[in-house]
């Protein structure tokens, strides 16, 4: 299950000729996740609330990418989405709509609806919101505590506030990137000690897994207490945007199909490389993700801090929830 409740309406103008294209697609985060789990033959069902005209145009785009759409039809509010011109060769923002906070009564039916069908999935993906005023921190918080109570694995791409909520239910597995860290005081800067003293940091808040992506360099891997770098070909980048959300989504789709969480993390940054490849968000061909991942390796980062959280801890922390 991915819990995307702000999805947004994308239109991207492209000139790859002499003719300019107009291309009209679903997005936003847990949108993309969505996308890159399907490609990797893992069946999805999408949690959303859509609203206003934008909502309209939503639905039957959400219907074609091939998910369980489940909707909350908002009254109050409408959705969001963007236009961007990318005949340049670079993406340049034209106009940017948030869209409008969910109201009390649209989080609670949301939120009923997505705790339902994430009761019924192995995995649950929690995307956070495309501005972070538009759904309260305290939700995921309570999404998470009540899904990891009930056996499900709660894996999250989240920042900031939203971040902190659902870090202190517990979760299986969280992404987040060098700058979020930074940008939430969590490091002080992205030199590797500050960076994996924060995966700690986290690790010991609740988080069981953690990947810290950095740009160019390799991605930090926090798994049974110990820091790997992971290692993979460089790629030359056709559109960066992206990767980060399907570095998620490659985990989610592996963990739902019983897979290790090293086996996971490989896939899942394979998944990430190769859609930067590539000008769709969230894409990417599952034979061309798995003949990459023979090339990620995770390897032990020479950075360690001295505390490392015990099975016993774990299990103490987890009995206090």
């Amino acid at each position: 299950m991915v819990f995307a409740p702000t999805p947004l309406l994308t239109v991207t103008v492209d000139q790859p000729s002499d003719v300019p294209e107009l291309h009209l697609h679903p997005g936003g985060q847990g949108v993309w996740q969505a996308r890159m789990v399907l490609s990797l033959g893992v069946d999805v069902v999408l949690c959303t609330a859509l609203g206003g005209e934008i909502g309209e145009v939503l639905a039957p785009l959400l219907v074609g990418e091939g998910v369980d759409l489940k909707v909350v039809n908002r009254d109050s509010g409408g959705s969001g989405g963007y236009v961007h011109d990318r005949r340049g060769g670079t993406r340049r923002e034209i106009v940017d709509v948030p869209g409008q906070p969910l109201s009390r009564h649209e989080l609670d039916e949301l939120y009923n609806l997505a705790l339902s069908e994430g009761l019924r999935a192995e995995v649950c993906v929690l995307s956070g919101p495309n501005d972070p005023s538009l759904v309260p921190a305290d939700l995921y918080r309570r999404f998470a505590a009540d899904l990891g109570a009930n056996g499900s694995r709660v894996v999250v791409d989240l920042s900031g506030e939203h971040l902190t909520a659902v870090v202190e239910s517990g979760v299986f597995f969280l992404k987040v990137s060098h700058e979020e860290l930074i940008a939430d005081g969590r490091a002080a800067d992205d030199d590797e000690e500050q960076l994996t003293r924060a995966m700690y940091d986290l690790h010991t808040a609740g988080a069981e897994n953690v990947v810290v992506s950095r740009a160019e360099k390799p991605a930090l891997a926090l798994v049974d207490g110990e820091v790997f770098e992971v290692q993979m070909p460089q790629l030359e980048a056709a559109d960066p945007r992206g990767a980060g959300d399907s570095m998620t989504a490659g985990v989610a789709a592996v963990v739902a199909q019983g897979g290790d969480v090293r086996t996971a993390i490989r896939t899942g940054a394979a998944a990430g490389a190769l859609n930067v490849t590539r000008h769709g968000l969230g894409t990417g061909r599952v034979d061309s993700i798995t003949g990459l991942v023979e090339r990620v390796q995770l390897e032990p980062a020479s950075i360690r801090p001295q505390h490392r959280t015990t099975p016993d801890e774990l299990a103490h922390r987890a009995g206090g929830r």
